[in-house]
């Protein structure tokens, strides 16, 4: 192999290793499946592109797009180091698919200096595309869990697969998945962008404020407006302390928690209390279902004990088969 090739060989291979490290089961998943775009890069050079000739169509994975100032300025006066990988267009020739590398295109596409963008042109169909904008972000920045919920959700929402397809490519069981897609339906795509990614914030604490929308039903929007004054706050203090500031994404969900906690009680009281509807199966009662705010509860208190087990095995499966059914006749 020419020096050359090696070169252009490795540039994938160094992104495996820059930013911070993961845990070592995911850093074994994210070299494979760069590993595989790398296999089906175009070696034969950096192409230099036209960056209108390259589309975004990912799906979204963030809920914190930095400013690409600073990395326009390195990119004028530096050069571009490190290519973003783009796959060919399946129906327009000479127009290409972002793969990875948004802010270095962003940065370019804002100067008025450089041009041209520097990629490598990947024969990648659209799962292999999503798994290395996947192992890319894994290898860079691990995203928050708010952000991996919301993003399972665009997945599931948008058609790409199941369930199970979306755990597998994300690297994790469907029940995380199942999870996180429930907590992004209870917080909500607005809620969840005045946040921000709230990097810190883990799993139980979001799990715990989803529950505490779904059981109050308290009005989302003014929780925004709590979060955005956050934010406000926090960007006033940047302009006139030289200390860096905590993460505003983290001040703005500790204060949406707060202010649950206080008004929760009031809330409650004044939402009117549903019915639940009975259930009967050949005629005779077998439980009830009720909505409460968010929330779905489904009770069978009298059903045949090898039905209750049958049903408690393949629950997850017969609620993705509802959901499908949904949303065909939707």
């Amino acid at each position: 192999m020419t020096d050359n090739k090696k070169k252009r060989m490795s540039m994938l291979d160094s992104l495996t290793t820059a930013g911070r490290a993961p845990a070592a089961g995911s850093m074994m998943s994210s070299n494979r499946a760069l590993r595989s775009a790398r296999d089906a890069v175009d070696a034969h050079h950096v192409w230099e592109l036209d960056p209108s000739e390259i589309e975004d169509e990912r799906y979204s994975d963030r809920l914190d797009p930095q400013d690409v100032h600073d990395l326009r300025t390195s990119i004028e006066q530096n050069g571009q180091t490190v290519p973003i990988l783009v796959r060919r267009h399946p129906t327009e020739t000479n127009r290409y698919l972002l793969v990875y590398g948004r802010r270095r295109l962003e940065a370019i596409r804002a100067s008025d200096k450089v041009a041209k963008v520097r990629a490598l042109i990947a024969n990648l169909d659209d799962t292999a595309a999503l798994r290395a904008q996947v192992s890319e972000n894994t290898g860079r920045r691990d995203l928050s869990y708010i952000e991996r919920a919301l993003f399972a959700r665009e997945l599931l929402d948008s058609g790409f697969g199941s369930q199970a397809q979306i755990a597998d490519v994300l690297n994790v069981t469907r029940s995380t998945v199942s999870m996180s897609i429930s907590v992004a339906k209870a917080v909500g795509t607005a809620l969840a962008h005045a946040i921000g990614p709230a990097h810190g914030v883990g799993r139980p604490r979001w799990e715990a404020l989803a529950k505490e929308l779904a059981d109050s039903g308290m009005d989302i929007d003014g929780l925004c407006r709590v979060a955005l004054e956050v934010h406000a706050k926090a960007a006033a203090s940047e302009q006139t302390e030289e200390e860096p500031q905590a993460d505003p994404s983290v001040a703005a969900f500790d204060a949406v928690a707060r202010h649950m906690k206080r008004n929760v009680g009031s809330a409650t009281r004044k939402k009117p209390r549903s019915k639940a509807t009975p259930l009967a199966l050949d005629g005779a009662p077998v439980g009830t279902i009720k909505r409460s705010g968010r929330a779905l509860r489904l009770d069978l208190t009298d059903v045949d004990d090898a039905f209750a087990e049958w049903l408690n095995t393949r629950a997850q499966d017969v609620l993705e088969e509802l959901h499908d059914r949904w949303r065909s006749e939707s």
